[in-house]
């Protein structure tokens, strides 16, 4: 019966994901909900991430012999590159060695400078997995795990601003800057009913885009903008934050043991402190360990 251990797993997530991202199909859930915990006695979770993985995980990981992952330089919090060497380094430059590692393969990395090109990737098989902030309207194409990490989204403004909180900028005449076909930017493309977003071409690009456009307000990681506010005194971060952001890892859809393996795999790597060591290795504050998934 261990040979089930994976479905166990996956099945917790495939819940857990639900919840994230409501579905109507209550009965279903309500069946899943009171079946899932006799399962997680009947069949154990160890296993999974056996050494050497299952050829049908190999395939769907490392379809080329490396794993190829795209490296988002975009987001401060997980990805740089080197000043002296121009090599990438960060938490999920980390991940994708440590999975290389477990998969008995090299790992390949294509540096991006936006979430947007990490999917474009992705979708064009130029690479295996990515390292993506979970969003229903990616979800389509996307398969993600269990977030990783949790990172604040959260509000740049003029010294000068009248606005003082969150709840201040979706209003009229409020013209919001954000990186296009970010976490956020899908978000606040959803959430904000009277503000006006206007689009970076990037991430990092999005304060002094929002300088240079004379907007009210620029959105982002929240690491991303204090490294703007101190680069830039005449400007503050406003208290708070208006979403968390859930890092995963993620792959396209239609692999399906490779999707139950990344599962397992960032479950074992928040457990372990793996994850937690990462963020302390390359001076990361501000973000949090994800919660487990129910199944751990």
């Amino acid at each position: 019966m261990a040979s089930f251990a994976p479905y166990t797993v996956y099945a917790w997530c495939v819940l857990h994901h639900w919840a994230a991202f409501p579905l109507n199909i209550p009965l279903m859930r309500a069946l899943l909900q009171s079946i899932l915990p006799v399962l997680a006695m009947v069949f154990p979770t160890a296993g999974i991430l056996a050494s050497p993985p299952p050829s049908a995980v190999i395939s769907d990981l490392a379809p080329s012999g490396n794993l190829r992952a795209v490296i988002n330089l975009g987001n401060p919090v997980l990805a740089k590159k080197d000043a002296s060497t121009g090599e990438v380094q960060g938490v999920s430059v980390d991940l994708t060695r440590e999975l290389a590692r477990r998969l008995g393969v090299a790992a390949e990395f294509v540096a991006v400078s936006s979430a947007g090109e990490s999917i474009e990737a992705l979708k064009a098989d130029r690479v295996d997995v990515g390292f993506f902030a979970i969003d229903p309207a990616r979800a389509r194409d996307i398969f993600y795990t269990p977030p990783y990490v949790q990172i604040e989204g959260a509000y740049l403004v003029r010294n000068e601003s009248p606005i003082r909180s969150n709840e201040d900028v979706d209003r009229e005449g409020i013209r919001v800057a954000v990186g296009s076909k970010s976490a956020y930017d899908l978000y606040l493309t959803r959430e904000l009913k009277k503000a006006k977003i206007e689009r970076a071409a990037t991430s990092p690009a999005v304060v002094d885009y929002f300088i240079a456009n004379h907007l009210e307000v620029a959105a982002g990681v929240r690491q991303q903008l204090e490294a703007d506010a101190k680069r830039i005194p005449s400007l503050r971060v406003l208290p708070g934050r208006f979403m968390v952001i859930n890092q995963a890892m993620g792959l396209q859809r239609g692999h399906e043991a490779g999707a139950r393996f990344l599962t397992a795999f960032v479950e074992e790597i928040k457990a372990s402190g793996f994850v937690a060591e990462a963020l302390k290795r390359h001076k990361i504050e501000g973000a949090s360990i994800a919660p487990a998934c129910p199944s751990h």
